[in-house]
C-alpha cells in the first residue's frame, strides 16, 4: 500500500484488510468502526485502486441511525438539538430527558410507540401536579418524532393525536410598597444588597451570579437570549439602588439562600416576584418603554435589535425617575 494511504489506513481505525483470490477474482476486505469495506476485481492492481478510493471515502458513507426510543433521542440531541439551543436549555433538557422520558420509554422501537402510550405519560403528569414538567416534555418528544419521521424511521409522528392542554402560568405579582419597605428592613444588613439588587435592576434570579458594578451601571449576562452569543444587560444605579452598593464589587449570595430569606419574611412571595417589582416600579415612576425593556433584557424583536442602541447616558437620565 502506498505510504499517503497508509496514514489514512491507520486514521480510520483499519487493523488488517484481508485480500484473498477465489474463481479469478481478487477481494480486498476490512471492517472499520464497525461497517464493512470491500472491493474486487479480476485485476490485484485494479481491486486496490477501488478499495482504496473506498477507503478515502468511508467517512462519507451513511450513519447507521438507531430506531429505538432511548438510543435516538440521544442520538438527536447530540447531532442537532444541542446546535439549535444554549447550552443551559441543552443542559436543562437533557435531564429532562433522563429524569423522566427514557425511564418511561426505554428502548421501545419508535415504530411501536402508540399515542395512547404517551397520553397515558403525559396525563399522570398532570395528574401529579406537574403541568408544567408536562408542557416541556410534550414539546421534547414533539420535536424527537418530528425528526424520527424526518429520518424516515417513521410513517406517522404519534404526537399528532395526543391531546395536551398547556397548563395555566400563575404569574408573579409585585411586592407593595410596605412588603418592600419591610423586606430590605427585616432581611439583615446580609442580605439588603441581595434583595435591593433583585428589587431594582430586575435581573432573573438566574443571572445574578453573572452581575457586576461597572461604572455606574450593573451589567448582567441576559439568559434568555436564544442564540449563542453572549449578550449583556445594563441597569443603572438608580436612586433607589443607590443606598445598598458599597465599593465596586457585588458579592451575591446564591440565589436558593435568598429564597430562603425571602420565604421566612414574605412567605406569600418568591423570588421572581422581584423582577415583577421592578418592571411595576418601572411603569408606576414614568420610565419610558423603551428604556425599561433594555434594562429588563427583553427582545425588541429583530427589527428592534438592530436598529436600536440606547446609549447609557439615555438609560441613566430615565433611571432617576425611579425614586420613590
Amino acid at each position: 500500500m502506498p505510504q499517503e494511504y497508509r496514514a489514512l489506513f491507520k486514521r480510520k481505525g483499519g487493523k488488517q484488510r484481508h485480500i484473498r483470490y477465489r474463481n479469478g477474482v481478487y477481494e480486498i476486505r476490512i471492517r472499520i468502526n464497525g461497517v464493512d469495506i470491500s472491493a474486487s476485481s479480476k485485476n490485484l492492481k485494479t481491486a486496490k485502486a477501488k478499495f482504496i478510493e473506498k477507503l478515502k471515502h468511508a467517512d462519507e458513507r451513511p450513519v447507521d441511525i438507531p430506531t429505538t426510543f432511548t438510543a435516538f433521542i440521544m442520538f438527536y440531541f447530540e447531532n442537532f438539538r444541542k446546535r439549535k439551543v444554549s447550552e443551559r436549555t441543552y443542559k436543562g433538557d437533557l435531564w429532562r430527558v433522563k429524569r423522566h422520558l427514557t425511564p418511561y420509554f426505554g428502548e421501545i422501537p419508535l415504530k411501536k410507540i402508540t399515542p395512547l402510550f404517551i397520553q397515558v405519560f403525559l396525563d399522570r403528569l398532570t395528574d401529579e401536579g406537574k403541568g408544567k414538567t408536562a408542557d416541556e416534555l410534550h414539546s421534547l418528544l414533539n420535536l424527537t418524532f418530528k425528526m424520527a419521521s424526518a429520518h424516515n424511521l417513521i410513517s406517522n409522528n404519534p404526537m399528532a393525536t395526543v391531546f395536551h392542554m398547556q397548563h395555566e402560568t400563575v404569574s408573579g405579582h409585585a411586592l407593595s410598597r410596605a412588603e418592600e419597605k419591610k423586606l430590605l428592613s427585616e432581611c439583615g444588613k446580609e442580605y439588603q444588597t441581595d434583595f435591593a439588587i433583585a428589587l431594582y435592576t430586575g435581573l432573573r434570579p438566574n443571572e445574578y451570579k453573572t452581575a457586576r458594578i461597572e461604572g455606574e451601571m450593573i451589567i448582567a449576562v441576559n439568559s434568555k437570549r436564544k442564540n449563542k452569543r453572549t449578550e449583556y444587560k445594563r441597569i443603572p444605579i438608580s436612586p433607589m439602588l443607590r443606598p445598598y452598593i458599597t465599593g465596586t464589587e457585588l458579592h451575591l449570595h446564591h440565589p436558593q439562600r435568598i429564597r430562603d430569606q425571602l420565604k421566612a419574611i414574605l412567605p406569600e412571595h418568591k423570588l421572581y416576584d422581584m423582577r415583577t417589582t421592578f418592571y411595576t416600579r418601572c411603569k408606576e415612576c414614568g420610565l419610558a418603554d423603551a428604556a425599561r425593556d433594555e434594562m429588563m433584557g427583553h427582545s425588541l424583536g429583530k427589527l428592534g435589535n438592530a436598529y436600536t442602541d440606547l446609549s447609557d447616558e439615555y438609560l441613566i437620565k430615565e433611571a432617576q425617575k425611579l425614586n420613590y
